[in-house]
């Protein structure tokens, strides 16, 4: 068997690697095909143009819409900016009032934040302790006020699929619109915009093997367009909606990730979860009091948050400096304070603190899982012994 390649990377939820495919289907833009795709006057122009074109179709393929309802973006956060704050603008003061979830990422937070302090209203739906809204905590939220509805597909820190097609038909039985930040379900589960609901939906390229400063929003034609006010001014470029010279080779990239996601997904699902299960059964076969945070089933295939009673999560990753994991969201790696998803699905401090986020990929193997579970178990096993919490766990 060859000798693992260290360190092992598994934080797949905060960013995944190019894939070669998708590296050589880019690198042409940078030099040879380098145009301006608002250069019309041109076979340089011209050609960039039709790349870009080539790579909205591919993309509006793996989410079956049409390529005009795609607009491209600088990534998720830009996304998710567009859809919150264009809406609001368009909907004007007597539909200023936005509904999500606490658990959603902080792009949509802080743009809350950002709309609240002028003057929105802002209702957060709680989630139970596996991470789900309750469509019925929905449906009694909305108001004639309510402009836009946002609640993520999948959850970037536990993995929790929300049962978006139900959330999404309360939000049309009362013409709201309904956004959600699908940045870590693209290509990891099916998504079909033909069936009615979604509205706007938040892509980026990085978290399926695409280059990073990439991304897309979705806009459904019949419900979405004229109801949705562009941030960023300056040419009109994308149908007015976002302005600015378009990055030819990122959206190649986008479109090329985006194709071999669709032509491999349903591959790809069954090898994760093998992978996942095999991870989750190790470290619970050796480890009391290892258990999973969110939805035991109703995830996606690659992501695994675990807590460890009686470890710090923090001392846990300095131990393992051969693997690289997560606390949690990358967008909050700074912070001192124990997730804030996870303290909304009812963790303790202590808890959240103790939990270890795992994001499988494309390219990591069984033998890397192994050798994972091996050096989490050693490492977890080596602070318990060290742990006044553990010893206290055990009593109590």
């Amino acid at each position: 068997m060859p000798e693992l390649e260290l360190p092992i990377y598994m934080d797949n939820m905060a960013t995944t690697p190019v894939d070669p495919r998708v590296l050589d289907a880019l690198l042409p833009y940078y030099q040879e095909r380098f145009g301006n795709a608002a250069s019309r006057d041109h076979a340089f122009g011209r050609e960039a143009r039709d790349a870009v074109e080539t790579a909205r179709a591919r993309i509006a393929n793996l989410i079956r819409c049409d390529p005009g309802e795609i607009v491209f973006t600088s990534g998720a956060t830009e996304s998710d900016n567009l859809a919150l704050k264009g809406v609001i603008e368009v909907a004007g003061p007597t539909k200023n009032q936005v509904i999500t979830a606490p658990t959603e990422h902080k792009a949509i937070l802080d743009s809350c934040k950002w709309l609240k302090s002028r003057g929105c209203e802002i209702v957060f739906l709680q989630v139970d302790r596996n991470g789900l809204v309750d469509p019925e905590d929905l449906r009694r939220a909305i108001t004639a006020r309510t402009a836009v509805i946002s609640i993520m597909l999948v959850n970037n820190e536990i993995g929790v699929l929300q049962p978006i097609r139900e959330l999404a038909n309360i939000a049309r039985e009362h013409d709201v619109l309904f956004h959600t930040d699908a940045a870590q379900a693209v290509g990891k589960i099916e998504i079909d915009t033909r069936e009615p609901g979604i509205d706007l939906m938040s892509l980026t390229a990085h978290k399926i093997y695409g280059p990073k400063g990439i991304g897309a929003l979705y806009l459904r034609r019949e419900t979405a367009r004229g109801r949705v006010a562009e941030q960023m001014h300056g040419g009109g470029h994308e149908g007015q909606m976002r302005s600015g010279t378009l990055n030819v080779a990122g959206c190649v990239a986008f479109g090329e990730a985006c194709r071999l996601a669709g032509e491999e997904i349903n591959e790809e699902r069954a090898r994760l979860a093998r992978l996942r299960d095999r991870l989750q059964t190790a470290l619970q076969r050796e480890l009391p009091a290892a258990h999973v945070n969110g939805h035991p089933s109703s995830r996606v295939p690659g992501n695994l948050n675990m807590r460890f009673t009686g470890v710090d999560g923090e001392a846990l990753l300095t131990g393992l400096h051969d693997v690289a994991l997560s606390l949690g969201a990358a967008c909050n790696s700074g912070a001192i304070e124990p997730s804030y998803v996870l303290k909304a699905i009812g963790l303790t401090n202590d808890d959240a603190r103790g939990s270890v986020r795992f994001g499988l990929g494309r390219f990591n193997t069984e033998a890397e899982v192994d050798y994972t579970a091996g050096r989490v178990i050693e490492e977890v096993k080596r602070l318990r012994e060290l742990s006044p919490r553990w010893d206290d766990a055990v009593k109590g």
